[in-house]
């Protein structure tokens, strides 16, 4: 077994390897750009060593800067988490030669399968079901159209070496074909420094489910039944579970037949991910093969029992699997979500900033939280926005949907924008709960973008309440610290005028001895809690109901967050009601006449000058953020006046780019 393990990676992914590393009794070494000096992956390491500046091209990309830290601080193995080295051909060379163990697949694995043209190619020669496609690189722009013509609309380009999401566009048309193209081109040079983009067939409204696969240095390879991937995003996936809702057991078997078989064609030695898409009629088809541990391994973990990280680690060790594949078991139901930096209201555009407040969900047997942050943590634009993932276990679906959804209420991130009342919308919806659902679930679900989740009839009650009872406590206190009210505070009744979603209901509150009562619409809830003034998570019960409700203070009202809904609720007495009427409405600031940046981010073109003519549609200008190309077009017609930004410039939110006359 290895005595220490350098982790070339950051974020949750470096602190997931790192709590394996120690169970074992490894010792660990992180490696940190300048930004991620206090990062929580550096704290938890036993040693350190910095690598460079931000940008992973300066480096967590810098297999020289890798390598040398490893022999600097004796670390005998490296472990490469997912994305940036670790299904790197290259960097697996290097560390061979250098003396070190790469904790991953062999070298023919990655060097095949990490080519999408000639992994499509071998699979075929496996017997593995692949998708009709040009498996040759596209040259440029028309030669792009010339091959989605021949192969069919709609087509997806795709990056030979990409993965994630990146360099990746489906087209339906020629005009999209060779935009396409290009934003293709340059993510996968950016993100992956090769711009090689070949093309497929895209299947409408497939399932993704994909194949877990162990091997080791010995011959054996088994795996560990499927995850289904299919709520997406822009091709990134959004929520993952284990087992698939959709499955039967004979395509689970076929599925896994030919896993198995495309692993044994490269000597497969570690955990890796093979990927389908699955049409309605459960016809499957290969999609590509990650040679790497994949983001939603912990579902796979959860109902297999099976620690994927220790099993890598063995098998780079030398071991012999030790489960054979008539010992997998899938037991219960497992699920995650993704927790992303991101603004799900301005179209999921990426947030950076510092994380002012941090209360995650508590950890329990139903309960798992990989996580990279701390209060206190930076979130830049310079990686992968996901803060977090909320995974969890219960005996079958229904029972993760509301363990996962009880979580997501629970966890509380202050100072930058994230999308857990999104992903809590999303579990809420009577389709996915009956797991209908496919690649295009979110677009058909949200055709305009999430504008935020409407409250469910039995939660509206709940709203009212919480509501109700915050602002008594808070009036209460404010009333005892200025001795307006008897020190029996259990005397203090109140009735409101409760403001939700544009409709004013009356509200009474009543103090009991073990929480209070609010009689609302005619009914009678009581609601337990411990809450107190300043806590930005409301949890008690309402009527023996468990909720957990969010809070932000406003200047007259607050924001409640609670089921994937936010709403702000104004809670005033008559009088206070008959004031608000005759408030003036704040006039905000006509910004028509000007593009915004939409998310901090690099400009990376500019396509237009001053004193052109612009139409709807057209390409104003492209901003880089946390590894992704955002295309900024022109909404309506009209004649740029002055441009206030250049391609290289780094922008904030909301930064002026263009004036238009």
């Amino acid at each position: 077994m290895f005595n220490k393990i350098l982790i070339a990676n950051r974020g949750e992914i470096a602190c997931r390897v790192i709590k394996t590393a120690h169970k074992l009794g490894i010792g660990t070494v992180a490696v940190y750009s300048d930004v991620d000096a206090d990062a929580l992956h550096v704290r938890m390491a036993q040693e350190k060593v910095h690598i460079g500046n931000a940008p992973a091209a300066e480096s967590y990309l810098v297999i020289d800067k890798i390598i040398a830290a490893a022999k600097e601080t004796g670390a005998d193995a490296i472990h490469p988490g997912y994305g940036f080295l670790s299904e790197n051909a290259e960097f697996c060379e290097k560390l061979e030669k250098a003396g070190i163990t790469f904790i991953g697949p062999n070298q023919k694995a990655i060097g095949v399968m990490g080519d999408k043209i000639s992994s499509k190619k071998l699979a075929e020669d496996s017997g593995v079901n692949t998708i009709p496609g040009f498996m040759d690189v596209i040259k440029d722009a028309d030669h792009a159209v010339e091959i989605a013509k021949e192969i069919g609309y709609p087509v997806m380009l795709k990056a030979s070496a990409g993965g994630g999401g990146k360099g990746m566009r489906v087209v339906y048309n020629d005009d999209e074909a060779r935009e396409g193209f290009n934003s293709a081109v340059n993510e996968a040079k950016s993100s992956f420094g090769d711009d090689r983009v070949f093309a497929e067939k895209f299947i409408e409204n497939p399932r993704h489910i994909e194949i877990q696969v162990l091997g080791d240095n010995h011959g054996n390879v088994i795996y560990l039944a499927e995850r289904e991937c299919s709520i997406q995003r822009r091709h990134q996936k959004v929520i993952e579970e284990a087992p698939s809702p959709f499955l039967t057991m004979e395509t689970r078997v076929n599925m896994g037949t030919q896993a198995v078989a495309l692993s044994h064609a490269v000597d497969y030695n570690s955990a890796g991910t093979v990927e389908f898409i699955v049409d309605k009629d459960q016809n499957f088809y290969f999609l590509e093969m990650n040679t790497r541990l994949q983001v939603e391994h912990p579902v796979t973990e959860l109902v297999t029992n099976v620690d994927l990280v220790e099993q890598m680690i063995r098998s780079a060790a030398g071991e012999p699997l030790n489960i054979k594949q008539e010992e997998v078991m899938v037991n219960g139901w497992a699920m995650e979500a993704r927790v992303y930096a991101e603004d799900p209201l301005r179209g999921f555009l990426p947030a950076v900033g510092r994380v002012t407040d941090y209360i995650p969900p508590e950890e329990d047997e139903n309960i798992r939280i990989d996580s990279g942050i701390y209060e206190g943590s930076e979130i830049s634009i310079y990686y992968d926005p996901m803060i977090s993932k909320v995974i969890s276990y219960g005996a079958d679906r229904a029972e993760a949907v509301d363990k996962l959804r009880i979580a997501l209420d629970q966890y509380y991130i202050g100072g930058v924008g994230h999308n857990i009342s999104f992903l809590s919308d999303v579990l809420k919806a009577p389709r996915f709960q009956s797991g209908d659902i496919s690649t295009k679930y979110i677009e058909e679900e949200y055709p305009d973008g999430f504008n935020g989740g409407e409250i469910s009839l039995d939660k509206w009650a709940h709203f009212i309440c919480v509501a109700t009872t915050v602002h008594s406590c808070e009036v209460g206190r404010q009333s005892t610290i200025s001795g307006r009210m008897n020190e029996d505070a259990s005397s203090f009744n109140e009735t409101w005028q409760v403001q939700l979603d544009g409709e004013i209901q009356s509200s009474n509150f009543l103090m009991t001895q073990d929480g209070c009562n609010i009689i609302t619409g005619g009914l009678v809830y009581n609601v337990v809690t411990l809450w107190a003034p300043g806590n930005p998570i409301f949890t008690g019960t309402i009527n023996n109901e468990p909720v957990n409700v969010e809070i932000e203070y406003l200047a007259d009202g607050y924001r409640l967050t609670y089921d994937g809904a936010s709403e702000i609720v104004y809670v005033r007495n008559n009088r206070e009601v008959e004031l608000a009427t005759i408030m003036p409405e704040k006039v905000e600031a006509d910004m028509s006449k000007f593009l915004q940046c939409p998310m901090p981010g690099l400009v990376v073109s500019i396509d237009v000058a001053e004193g052109d003519d612009v139409q709807p549609g057209q390409v104003l200008c492209v901003v880089e953020a946390m590894k992704m190309e955002n295309v900024l077009r022109a909404e309506k017609q009209g004649t740029v006046k002055k441009i206030s930004a250049a391609a290289g410039d780094s922008l904030a939110v909301d930064e002026i780019i263009i004036e238009f006359e």
